[in-house]
């Protein structure tokens, strides 16, 4: 477990929805492959953090087939502060058709005080 403290004047907060991916229309591995298959989906901030935050990834939606198991991880990779991946992995026979992610980003911002001094 990892705490972080957040001076409260340069928090910030950035979140969103996307389709990671959609496959059960056009035939791809994840709705009729087998074995280990992955899918990233770059996100990048509107405003770049001062640091690498603290990112939150959950399903908002997933459509699996019913006569398969239910093999899924959903996390979160590669974080910068300008961005990170959303990545969504399966393995053995289950079938995916498509997968939304929410996510939320927290850390420091740059402030408007803020100034670099050489």
């Amino acid at each position: 477990m990892r705490n972080t403290t957040l001076r409260s004047q340069r928090t910030g907060v950035a979140q969103g929805d996307v389709e990671v991916f959609s496959e059960f229309d056009s035939g791809g591995s994840m709705w009729t492959g087998t074995g280990v298959r992955e899918r990233r989906m770059p996100i990048r901030f509107e405003r770049p953090f001062n640091a690498i935050p603290a990112i939150q990834v959950t399903a908002s939606l997933m459509d699996m087939h019913q006569e398969t198991a239910h093999r899924s991880e959903l996390v979160a990779d590669r974080i910068t502060p300008e961005g990170f991946e959303v990545v969504f992995r399966t393995w053995a026979d289950s079938r995916v058709a498509r997968v939304r992610a929410a996510w939320m980003a927290i850390g420091d911002l740059p402030f408007e005080d803020d100034w670099d001094v050489e």
